[in-house]
């Protein structure tokens, strides 16, 4: 039987892994998409990204690259940085030790230790998309160790749970964001600094030569909303994410006779059904961002069913209440 305490270990193993994978996607991108935007506050829409604002207001005077750089990547004090995500990926892997391999252990310890001899001289605009790459790699190399070497048991499935809810809570973000954020101006529409801007957030999630699969042509909003919400075959689309949730959560009551989930299922239901019945065009008209943050706030519900019916928590976020206020 499988503690429950290594479950949750599993599950938010995995989120913390997405979320600094992610996290440096995003900030690599923007690193770009800043040096030749006409916003100059471009940089805030990172905190706002993750709700950031107010804790990076507290401790620093001016919203700019170094500061957001050095707040998201190197702050130890600063819970959603990438830094902090993988101490505590980390420390949920060492909750894991019985039960993962040597190999992924000791790439997390190795990943680890990298971070943390990071200076701000490796922020710096030279080093930067060095620090970047390193970031991605270590976190796909521990998604590769994981998928080689991983018993497939109940606490595969909790893993993958968590990754999947977090890569669908990311999805939404980037897009609620930077959707808002690079409506074009009149004049700017179909122009080169247009698409350029679009194919940011294509790359932030890794998808723009995946998009080019289906949309060899056309690049618009309305497009590349659709194909980050609703594409079953990119592995980042919300709609891959929630389907895969649904496949794991049953194959843990059908296979290892797990009583839980009946709640986390029919929050999934909703899930599916807001992403089935609906047309792209019509979320668009409806509003994409109250669409966004209604799916946002739903798959903080689920996180919440999970923790409750399989680790026993009452509270939705269970392991740091500040990660995703």
């Amino acid at each position: 039987m499988l503690l429950a305490r290594h479950a949750e270990a599993a599950f938010w193993m995995a989120r913390y892994v997405e979320r600094a994978e992610n996290l440096a996607r995003l900030l690599d991108v923007q690193q770009v998409f800043a040096s030749d935007s006409r916003d100059p506050g471009s940089w805030r829409s990172m905190l706002l990204l993750n709700s950031d604002e107010t804790r990076f207001l507290e401790t620093h005077d001016t919203v700019g690259r170094t500061t957001v750089t050095q707040f998201y990547v190197l702050d130890q004090e600063n819970p959603t940085s990438i830094i902090s995500a993988i101490h505590m990926a980390r420390e949920n892997a060492r909750a894991l030790r019985p039960l993962i391999s040597t190999e992924m252990w000791t790439q997390l310890n190795v990943f680890h230790r990298k971070l943390y001899a990071l200076t701000t001289a490796d922020l710096g605009e030279a080093r930067l998309p060095k620090t970047y790459a390193m970031v991605k790699e270590g976190c796909q190399t521990h998604t590769g160790i994981t998928d080689g070497t991983y018993f497939r048991d109940e606490s595969w499935y909790f893993y993958w749970l968590g990754r999947w809810l977090e890569r669908a809570d990311q999805t939404t973000r980037l897009l609620d964001i930077k959707y808002h954020q690079l409506l074009p101006r009149g004049a700017d529409v179909g122009s080169a600094f247009d698409i350029g801007q679009w194919n940011s957030v294509l790359r932030s999630a890794a998808g723009y030569y995946a998009y080019r699969r289906v949309h060899s042509r056309a690049m618009s909003p309305g497009t590349i909303a659709g194909f980050l919400l609703q594409n079953r075959a990119f592995p980042r689309s919300v709609a891959l994410c929630v389907n895969d949730m649904d496949r794991g959560l049953n194959e843990l009551r059908s296979r290892y006779g797990l009583r839980g989930g009946t709640a986390a299922l029919e929050r999934i239901d909703e899930l599916q059904a807001e992403l089935n019945g609906r047309s792209v065009e019509s979320i668009l008209i409806a509003g994409l961002h109250e669409f966004l943050d209604m799916f946002q706030t739903t798959l903080g519900l689920l996180g919440g069913d999970i923790a409750r019916e399989f680790f026993h928590h009452e509270e939705v976020e269970t392991q740091t209440a500040t990660q995703n206020q």
